[in-house]
């Protein structure tokens, strides 16, 4: 099997809990020998794994003195128990969609799975989107279920976690992947930092879900 590279979409979107508020850490400092201390100051290293993610990324790659430089870092320093599809617990990834209806379809059934887990009805969360240019050339595994199964999996990261992190290791960009949960959508993970350019804010969402059926329902928010 021949691996391919490409491009990914451009923009692409990316949706993240408005309940996360962005705090502009990242966006003002200007040298990265200031981060740790500042870091410390504002408390993000409170969770002592996020200083020891920090230190997992090379200086290079740290993104800083740009707008939504700490909505970027985050994606890598807070990181799920577990870990996502294309991370382990270590180290975080931006995830994007090529567009928005692939995005809340992502965010969505895990949203569903909160549902699930508590054991009510339905559940609705307000959400904050996000544009961004992603650069680089990334694994492009798309049209590949049949040959990566494991990989695409829809319950278990146990096989795309490793891919992941080779990716990482390796010094690639990223992945490019086939939606799970939207048949069409396109997923990016990207694992570089200083790829993730041009990040801008734009409309919030408030994304519901339900117990009994899969409809999710997204409603623009007024401005």
């Amino acid at each position: 099997m021949n691996d391919r590279f490409t491009e990914a979409p451009r923009p692409s979107h990316r949706l993240i809990p408005s309940q996360f508020p962005p705090i502009g850490l990242f966006d003002t400092v200007a040298r990265a020998s200031d981060l740790e201390a500042v870091m410390e100051l504002v408390g993000w290293t409170n969770d002592r794994l996020v200083a020891d993610r920090i230190r997992r990324l090379p200086e290079h790659e740290w993104v800083f003195g740009v707008p939504n430089a700490s909505i970027v870092m985050a994606a890598f320093l807070h990181v799920a128990p577990g870990g996502m599809r294309f991370n382990g617990p270590d180290l975080g990834a931006w995830y994007g969609a090529d567009n928005l209806k692939t995005a809340a379809a992502e965010v969505g059934h895990h949203l569903r799975r909160e549902v699930l887990a508590r054991g009510v009805a339905t559940m609705a969360r307000t959400y904050r989107s996000y544009s961004a240019t992603l650069m680089g050339d990334y694994l492009d595994i798309r049209g590949e279920q049949r040959l990566r199964p494991d990989v695409y999996d829809g319950t278990s990261y146990t096989a795309s976690q490793v891919l992941g992190e080779q990716v990482r290791s390796s010094g690639g960009a990223g992945i490019l992947y086939d939606s799970v949960r939207l048949r069409g959508g396109v997923n990016i993970a990207a694992h570089r930092p200083k790829n993730i350019r041009d990040v801008v804010q734009a409309d919030h969402f408030e994304i519901s879900v339900f117990a009994a059926d899969r409809r999710i329902d997204v409603r623009k928010l007024a401005a």
